[in-house]
């Protein structure tokens, strides 16, 4: 909108705060007119902080068909194609199927707005192909290359018993703490989830606003670093393979589960918050990945040998 010059939000205190020229317009004059610019989106604003009621109902729907999800997840381990028993053994087939559930919940939130900011500021240019190619290239490059670094790394680092079971048990509370905010039940614990360094993650967007050839390809990058609670689990499983191309091709293969729900996104403007089904599908991948905090954190237990093996044949 012309008139308006900076917007700053906050998801921490779920505000936003608009500064403009808006002539002699009161706040509650300005209020339903830029409430009515994002309703097609699913925003409404107000002038003071509004409490959002829990819609219990959805879980009718999102338990059954979470359950039949996770019975096939259960299914597909029982045949060895997919496979989390620890941390160190986590297949290519897993690392695709784990960026599949996350290109729909926490790569989407994360990941999806700067994709659909990126479309819009070259789609101004002429050019609406080209950037999403260079961005989507980018960030399967540099999620092999990091991951392989990260994976280099971890032969310099020792991992025992012990030190295995301490990174299980994190990996499972970062994803417990995303599964409970995907539900979108309890507020509070949005202030558990880990945020990568605001220096880090605000360099990594103002990159979109660099007019160059090459910046599709370096945004693309640049989403290895953003605060996606899947993409950090995965990097925590990648520094214990201690291995370049273990460590790049496990990388590699989540970027690619991500890709055909972010692709969709960037050439399609795809997007889940406008579908009236929005709140059970988010509930339902809540679901699972509140499953797959449980998973883990069992899994971490079979391999310190504190526990017996679970869903075994």
């Amino acid at each position: 909108m012309p008139q308006i010059t900076n917007v700053q939000t906050s998801l921490k205190t779920n505000s936003i705060q608009v500064t403009g020229d808006f002539g002699d317009k009161s706040e509650a004059e300005l209020l339903p007119e830029l409430s009515e610019i994002l309703k097609p989106l699913g925003y409404t604003l107000s002038l003071n902080p509004t409490i959002k009621p829990v819609s219990w109902s959805d879980f009718a729907i999102a338990i059954p068909v979470a359950l039949t999800f996770i019975f096939g997840f259960i299914l597909l381990q029982k045949l060895g194609i997919v496979n989390l028993v620890n941390t160190s053994e986590v297949t290519y087939g897993t690392a695709f199927f784990v960026g599949l559930i996350a290109s729909v919940s926490t790569c989407m939130a994360v990941v999806g707005g700067l994709v659909l900011s990126l479309s819009a500021n070259f789609a101004k240019e002429g050019d609406k192909t080209k950037p999403q190619i260079l961005f989507h290239i980018g960030r399967l490059v540099s999620f092999f290359l990091f991951g392989g670094i990260i994976g280099a790394l971890g032969a310099f680092v020792q991992f025992n018993q012990t030190t295995t079971l301490i990174l299980g048990i994190f990996v499972a509370f970062v994803l417990l703490v995303l599964g409970i905010n995907l539900l979108d039940v309890f507020p509070w614990v949005k202030r558990l989830q880990l945020f990568m360094p605001s220096s880090l993650s605000n360099k990594a967007n103002t990159l979109k606003k660099t007019n160059h050839t090459l910046t599709p390809f370096l945004v693309g990058a640049a989403t290895f670093i953003l605060p996606c609670g899947f993409t950090q689990s995965m990097q925590f499983y990648t520094l214990t393979t201690g291995s370049f191309f273990k460590g790049g091709l496990t990388m590699f293969a989540f970027a690619l589960g991500t890709l055909p729900v972010l692709a969709l996104l960037s050439f399609s403007s795809l997007g889940i918050h406008n579908k009236g089904q929005s709140s059970i599908f988010f509930k339902t991948v809540g679901l699972v990945v509140i499953f797959f905090a449980i998973f883990n954190l069992l899994s971490a237990l079979v391999g310190a040998g504190i526990i017996d093996p679970f869903f075994t044949l």
